[in-house]
């Protein structure tokens, strides 16, 4: 068990299923004071009831002083899980874009710009972002996804070397394939790419937990993503060739 995580005040937005869902029912079972947050009301109460948590449906975007009040004025863990799969090219609509930035990034501004008064206050503080491997690599057939999750890496990036020195632990969850709504949403890209090494939910929380426990930032639920993230660091054209060679394979198959 994380110690820092008994009877702490927890929120998780986008936690009426899927990745916030497990992250909610694990912060709960260790001990925490839980708010479950997401846009469909039905969903947040149903979790909030099986794991004896508090239910404030709404955009995660304008819940932290609500959260804070309902968790007796502290937030100690804030999970910024709720996010948007948008795919598409760059033709994507000018809307679809808007949205995957208010909601991939923008939204993970907010939170951070309301939650670090008190904690820098406090000198301690916990930042969850739930991110994906796109993040820190791409996606076929996802641009506005990608792009924007890459601007959330950036942000949690900038964020834990900005604060933690002052006491603010930043995590940065970033798997692959995770069995949820999202993942079937994705249609043949991600059949593809992300289903042959889908885990469940269940498995991201455990990530997040030993990552918490040894104080990483970068926690990755799957593995082998260090590696893909070393090659396109190292060698970009080698890496973009193979990404390419991929992306005409999904092409044939369409």
């Amino acid at each position: 068990m994380v110690e820092t995580v008994q009877d702490a005040g927890v929120v998780v937005t986008g936690a009426g299923g899927g990745i916030g869902a497990a992250l909610a029912r694990r912060f709960a079972a260790e001990g925490a004071r839980v708010v479950v947050n997401d846009l469909d009301a039905g969903r947040a109460r149903a979790v909030a009831e099986e794991i004896g948590g508090i239910a404030l449906p709404g955009d995660a975007s304008a819940i932290v002083a609500e959260a804070c009040d309902a968790l007796g004025g502290t937030i100690d863990v804030y999970c910024a899980n709720a996010g948007l799969g948008s795919g598409g090219g760059e033709d994507a609509g000018e809307e679809v874009w808007a949205r995957a930035w208010d909601v991939n990034v923008m939204a993970h501004v907010r939170a951070a710009r309301a939650l670090l008064p008190q904690w820098l206050e406090r000198g301690r503080g916990r930042f969850v972002s739930t991110v994906s491997a796109a993040g820190l690599l791409t996606m076929i057939g996802a641009a506005p996804y990608s792009v924007t999750k890459h601007g959330a890496y950036a942000f949690a990036e900038w964020l834990s070397l900005t604060y933690r020195h002052r006491g603010i632990k930043v995590h940065a969850i970033c798997p692959q394939g995770v069995r949820t709504d999202m993942l079937a949403a994705t249609g043949s890209a991600g059949d593809l790419v992300l289903q042959p090494t889908a885990i469940d939910p269940e498995d991201v929380a455990d990530a997040l937990f030993k990552g918490m426990a040894e104080d990483r930032f970068l926690i990755l639920p799957h593995p082998e993503v260090a590696d893909y993230y070393q090659a396109r660091a190292g060698d970009p054209d080698r890496w973009l060739t193979a990404m390419n060679h991929l992306q005409q394979k999904w092409e044939a198959t369409r």
